[in-house]
């Protein structure tokens, strides 16, 4: 993986000229993930609203989305197995069909649903069956980052690590990582394989990160890739009701969308919503801007399922925020500010895994 990849898909873009016209807006440029130089674009695009959680899907919009990202040199694609129970890799495959070199294609494995459940499966058996079902859905030959979607609490993080490690040494998986796991069970698996990167939520509303796992992922090199860095779009200011949600929408029944805990949480986007207009930008890129400021190891995956909102994302990228408005953000939004918790299974977040027995 070389630096020059993630401009590829501006520079062709530019190339099949009015082919394919190109928006105005500009590269968002690159970062590095990990120690190994996973280079990817400064911005990504989360896929998963696509196929699932946020209302119809738009299969037309979605590809359409999905090349604008291209274009714009938004090159990170995020996306998962269990995302519309395989659906989501399938529309990304469908969608890089014939530009796969300008894509970091990150993907993940271990969550399942089960008898109207979900499961957690991160056997080393399990690591090979999924991967090789991804590469299928997604048409492709390698994934380039795979990450272990949730620690699985009945297998050790070592086991599951191991079996991932065999895939990059085969050469189907380029890079590994991880997604909402513990300081513990970070310690644990560097210990096995290099991590390129940790995915968590994190956001003017989500700072749990902070309080150890992130200090634990810098100290062994980790990229974070926050997903969700617009508080599940509540940040953008567009939500003043939870009537604005679809039917379908599962954030109807999140705890940080109803009752009182709305209210108090919409005095927050209020007041990032304020700070916004002084600074001649919407209240989405402010708070995407805050994310992007927290380092060079930070490369937030938001997601969209239309074009509208992805260039809106991406003009965050050119939003400057000095030390003093990043310290008003952050009396405007402290760690543990929002109201609610962020999953209705607070398990779900920072994973364990128990301890690998000592060999006889």
């Amino acid at each position: 993986m070389t630096r020059s990849r993630a401009s590829t898909a501006w520079r062709a873009a530019e190339r099949r000229g009015e082919d394919a016209p190109v928006t105005s807006t500009p590269p968002v440029g690159i970062r590095t993930l990990g120690r190994d130089g996973l280079v990817v674009s400064t911005l990504g695009l989360g896929c998963m609203g696509m196929s699932q959680m946020y209302g119809a899907a738009d299969r037309d919009e979605s590809l359409a989305t999905i090349h604008r990202a291209l274009d714009s040199g938004v090159t990170f694609l995020d996306t998962s197995d269990v995302y519309g129970d395989g659906h989501n890799e399938e529309l990304v495959g469908q969608a890089i069909a014939g530009r796969r070199d300008e894509v970091v294609l990150a993907t993940k494995f271990s969550l399942s649903r089960r008898d109207g459940g979900v499961v957690i499966d991160g056997r080393p058996e399990n690591v090979r069956a999924c991967a090789e079902a991804s590469l299928r859905r997604l048409g492709v030959e390698v994934i380039d980052l795979y990450y272990q979607h949730r620690v699985d609490p009945r297998v050790p993080i070592e086991d599951t690590v191991g079996a991932m490690a065999g895939l990059v040494q085969e050469g189907t998986v380029r890079h590994l990582g991880l997604s909402e796991a513990s300081a513990a069970s970070i310690r644990r698996a560097v210990a096995v394989h290099p991590i390129a990167a940790l995915q968590s939520e994190w956001s003017l509303w989500t700072r749990d990160l902070e309080s150890e796992v992130l200090g634990v992922a810098r100290e062994h090199g980790i990229g974070i890739v926050p997903f969700s860095p617009l508080g599940r779009g509540f940040l953008t200011g567009a939500i003043r009701s939870p009537e604005d949600f679809a039917e379908d929408d599962w954030r109807r029944g999140h705890p940080r969308f109803t009752g009182e805990a709305f209210a108090a949480n919409l005095r927050l986007v209020d007041a990032v919503r304020e700070m916004a207009g002084e600074k001649g930008c919407t209240p989405g890129q402010l708070a995407l801007a805050w994310v992007l400021a927290q380092g060079d190891d930070v490369v937030p995956i938001p997601g969209t399922k239309r074009r509208s909102h992805l260039e809106e994302n991406v003009g965050a990228v050119a939003v400057q925020l000095s030390d003093a408005d990043l310290a008003r953000l952050s009396r405007i939004a402290p760690p543990g500010a929002a109201v609610g918790g962020r999953y209705v299974d607070s398990s779900y977040a920072y994973g364990d895994s128990p301890e690998k027995a000592a060999p006889r």
